[in-house]
């Protein structure tokens, strides 16, 4: 579905049916370098069983138009900017990595809005090394390369695991160099792992935030370690579900995600 917002077009898969704004939405919001597909079997579930479904291309990446915005608080307003713009008052946020960021930033900036918050694969602050960030300025491909091994535990996957013709590593490699070619103008990995570096809000946020949060972590995930969640999971007072992943989660422990956002939104 195409919305148009602040000027510009965004889209947002709806789950394979229709978005209708009169049932209760959930908005999905995707972590750096990735887009709307990262969340196909959690929107198609959300769709299927009773809500509307918004899983948002950020503007820069995938099929929404404009330029890449700058901060988390930018991104967060978008958010709240998509939900009017398809006519709906309240919604549940669920965001992975930078997306959980952005979905924290929009429930604390309108906590009347938002019906409950999932953070999946989070951390706070979710601080990149710079050795990272330098080769994600210098060598996108090479960081992707790198990100890649990191977001996955392990070096290997079984074959076609979870599903048949699937390779859960070749296919994160590929969503990444295609969304980093999508923009010619800007390096979108750099972009976006300094959006992450920078946010500094993340506990103002949470103490604004007013509805049920659950965290949803990967108990071998590299790249947001669940020791980093504790303190602002106590002032979110957030239920903690753990799945057998790493950072990659709902690709690499579809099932399990599943169930842990199955229980968030019950």
């Amino acid at each position: 579905m195409d919305l148009l917002v602040n000027g510009h077009k965004a889209y947002a898969y709806t789950g394979g049916k229709p978005f209708d704004p009169t049932l209760p939405c959930v908005a999905f919001i995707h972590g750096a370098l990735h887009d709307h597909s990262a969340w196909t079997l959690l929107a198609r579930w959300c769709a299927h069983h009773g809500y509307g479904v918004l899983a948002v291309d950020q503007p820069g990446h995938g099929r929404s138009e404009g330029a890449p915005l700058a901060s988390v608080e930018a991104l967060a307003d978008w958010l709240l900017a998509v939900l009017d713009a398809a006519g709906t008052e309240r919604a549940h946020l669920v965001g992975h990595s930078m997306g959980s960021l952005i979905a924290l930033e929009a429930a604390g900036r309108a906590p009347e809005r938002i019906e409950r918050l999932v953070m999946i694969g989070t951390a706070y602050p979710m601080k990149v090394s710079e050795a990272l960030l330098t080769t994600a300025r210098d060598e996108p491909l090479k960081a992707i390369d790198m990100v890649n091994v990191f977001s996955h535990s392990g070096i290997a996957a079984k074959p076609s695991y979870p599903g048949p013709g699937m390779w859960l590593h070749g296919s994160n490699r590929a969503l990444m160099r295609r969304v980093q070619g999508g923009r010619s103008d800007v390096n979108l990995f750099h972009h976006d792992f300094g959006v992450c570096d920078a946010y500094a809000g993340g506990m103002e946020a949470a103490e604004r935030v007013k509805c049920p949060v659950t965290f949803i972590l990967g108990d071998r995930d590299q790249m947001t370690s669940p020791k980093q969640t504790r303190e602002i999971a106590q002032v979110l007072k957030a239920r903690v579900l753990t799945v057998p992943a790493g950072h990659a989660l709902m690709a690499e422990a579809p099932d399990f995600v599943l169930a842990a956002l199955r229980t968030a939104l019950a």
